[in-house]
């Protein structure tokens, strides 16, 4: 089939000749619909992308797959272990860039078999600044709910069911599924309302925490029970419970807590008005979760006096910023957001000291077994953690840990209990000791059960000598520690106006890579395959970074969808790559590779090769330098030495002819594949 050289020559090709992809998908002559722009996949109607996949996949598998009764089994089901997210290409989705779970499957179907995994961002209810890693509630994200399926499917009428479905269906299609699991909440979210002794409490007065106390939560209950003897409502006869009956989920399970705190559960703008009466209730008396922090020393508090350092709310509430008292270079405090409390303090938390031989089990139990409840029902295969580089104990990672080391490893522990394949890949970014956690981070993940990690690549510029020598670094922690650094093409945090630099050069590089270094996981952010060349910044509405939120006013403010790219030339590159990998991945999957020109430590070489270590097929060799041509005996020599013959070049134009190209010279970014 034809590849399209232009965004315009990819829209029309679908617009006006879409049978010719769709029916070498239907046959199965594809494991995606080739030359389909994502953004208009995501516009397919429910009823045509209903018939593609009844066509693929048989009437009775589609149909066993949309009923939400049924679980489809995954792909990985049969393995003992997390270690197959070891070398898989995962690809994350902000469902809040195309608008419902439904159209995550219209968007798996420009994914070829290579990409075989999802990552789902945070799925439930949202609070501040509608947040999607700001919890409010364990209740999924009503913004997610396709009408258009529910019209066609009228079973699907709810977003519980249509989660549960589209699960089900990227089962089917071979593909793997993941959640995020987040150790906070939104700051006054339903479910710090409900269990205030799960979080850490502050009181602040103007400028000054009056108190911080081990069991400030206490008088927080205190107060929530006032709250309900003043406003009544559903729970007036409930008001002369004693705190130690009505927060123990002995007595009062959480469901009917909440229910008597906040109204029926689908009843959302209920639910909201009367939390936000329970918040003013208890902000008037300055009790407020402590915020979430990042990095060394991570405790030790104090309210931001700049004049600046506040915001004022809709309903006039003024929020004072809070800032760590000796900060370091990367200290950072996430006012929105509540930790779980999973340790007790020591002297009563009088100088913010965390006693790490205390932990707080029935937390640890808690936030263990909502994960366990989510993993089961929509039958996720393995976990995202978020802000897994937190590492709080000065002393760094112990030589033993136990279970109540990390809050992700427990989760994934408790969770493999139920589903042995569950796998953990963990938010961190690999820095040097001492500076996104305490001690050594590649302990500390160790340490934490990781399978693998997302790493800093999408942080650096391709070619730059940091790019090439971080590159060298993860891939020998790949094949010395026992998680594995991804190779990161884009993550949606880093698809934001202030990192357009990582972008302009060296995509073809990522992609390439990401598909072809077989033993190595990658990650990729939706959006990078049609992302323009921004040389200054566009528009807020062309960022994914920017819909993890949703702000109306100042510089993160968007209006309206999401604007996808019209970078035809790249998205005809990488349709290019995915056709490849449909040809050459089943023979070389999975397998561990042999470096032949391994990538430079120093960051001053620019040129890699490798094939693979048992059967050598191909030889794939990557000019890392975006800027000149290289002329280099040493690639010329290893393509004699192995007879190898000219397959594919990012830089050849496709005719009828035979691929010759100078074996002692390398275009700026070229990236070739030959045949051994």
């Amino acid at each position: 089939m034809n590849i399209p050289e232009s965004y315009e020559g990819f829209r029309q090709s679908w617009v006006n000749n879409p049978q010719t992809a769709i029916s070498s998908y239907i046959a199965k002559e594809q494991s995606f619909i080739p030359n389909l722009l994502p953004e208009q996949a995501v516009q397919m109607p429910a009823v045509q992308l209903a018939y593609l996949l009844e066509k693929r996949f048989g009437q009775q598998a589609f149909y066993q797959a949309l009923n939400p009764a049924n679980t489809i089994e995954s792909p990985v089901n049969h393995e003992i272990d997390g270690t197959w997210l070891k070398t898989v290409n995962m690809v994350g989705i902000n469902v809040r860039t195309i608008g419902s779970f439904w159209n995550v499957i219209k968007y798996a179907m420009t994914l070829p078999t290579a990409q075989s995994s999802i990552h789902l961002l945070p799925i439930w209810e949202c609070g501040v600044v509608a947040s999607l890693y700001g919890i409010a509630s364990w209740n999924i994200n009503p913004e997610f709910f396709d009408a258009e399926l529910a019209i066609s499917f009228p079973h699907l009428d709810t977003v519980e069911k249509q989660l549960k479905v589209t699960c089900n269906l990227l089962h089917l299609m071979g593909k793997t599924v993941g959640m995020d699991v987040i150790p906070h909440t939104d700051r006054y979210s339903e479910v710090s309302l409900a269990n205030p002794q799960f979080f850490e409490w502050l009181q602040r007065r103007e400028f000054d925490i009056i108190d911080h106390s081990e069991n400030l939560h206490e008088k927080v209950q205190e107060r929530i029970l006032d709250f309900l003897y003043q406003y009544g409502g559903t729970v007036a006869e409930h008001y002369s419970r004693r705190k130690e009956d009505f927060f123990n989920n002995d007595i009062y399970s959480e469901e009917q807590r909440l229910k008597f705190l906040f109204g029926e559960k689908n009843n959302l703008e209920g639910r909201n008005k009367r939390r936000n009466q329970l918040i003013n209730h208890l902000f008037a008396e300055g009790y407020e979760p402590v915020p979430a922090t990042m990095a060394p020393p991570y405790r030790g508090l104090e309210v931001d006096h700049r004049e600046e350092a506040k915001t004022i709310d809709d309903d006039g509430r003024v929020w004072r910023d809070y800032v760590i008292a000796k900060p370091q270079a990367m200290s950072r405090v996430f006012g929105p957001l509540a930790r779980v409390k999973l340790y007790d303090s020591k002297n009563e938390n009088r100088d913010w000291e965390v006693d790490f031989s205390k932990p707080r089990q029935k937390v640890w139990d808690y936030m263990a077994q909502k994960y366990l409840n989510v993993a089961q029902h929509y039958n996720f295969d393995f976990m995202r953690g978020d802000m897994s580089h937190v590492q709080m104990n000065p002393n760094g990672t112990p030589s033993n840990p136990d279970n109540y080391y990390d809050i992700h490893k427990y989760i994934k522990y408790v969770v493999r209990q139920q589903k042995p394949s569950f796998g953990y890949f963990a938010e961190s970014f690999l820095a040097p000791p001492n500076t996104m956690a305490y001690g050594v981070e590649e302990e500390h993940l160790e340490g934490s059960d990781t399978d693998t990690t997302l790493g800093d690549l999408q942080s650096m510029v391709v070619g730059s000598e940091k790019f090439v020598s971080e590159f060298a670094r993860y891939h020998y922690l790949l094949t010395t520690r026992k998680f594995a650094p991804n190779f990161t093409i884009m993550t949606a945090d880093k698809d934001d106006p202030r990192f357009d630099e990582f972008y302009v050069k060296g995509n073809e590089i990522r992609m390439f890579i990401g598909l072809f270094l077989t033993d190595m996981p990658s990650y990729m952010a939706l959006g990078f395959e049609q992302r323009d060349t921004h040389l200054s910044p566009a528009p807020n509405e062309h960022y994914t970074k920017l819909y993890v939120f949703q702000l109306s006013e100042g510089d993160k403010a968007t209006h309206g969808k999401y604007h996808w790219g019209q970078n035809g030339k790249l998205f005809s590159n990488i349709s290019i790559l995915k056709q490849i990998s449909e040809k050459i991945n089943p023979s070389i999957q999975n397998q561990e590779i042999e470096w032949i020109i391994q990538p430079d430590l120093t960051g001053q070489k620019k040129v890699i090769a490798w094939t693979q270590k048992i059967i050598q097929k191909y030889l794939f060799i990557v000019s890392l330098n975006t800027e000149f041509t290289i002329e280099t005996d040493e690639v010329k020599n290893i393509i004699e030495s192995k007879n190898a013959k000219p397959y594919f070049s990012t830089h050849y134009t496709s005719s009828n002819e035979p691929m010759v190209f100078p074996n002692n010279l390398l275009s700026a970014g070229e990236c070739r594949i030959y045949e051994i």
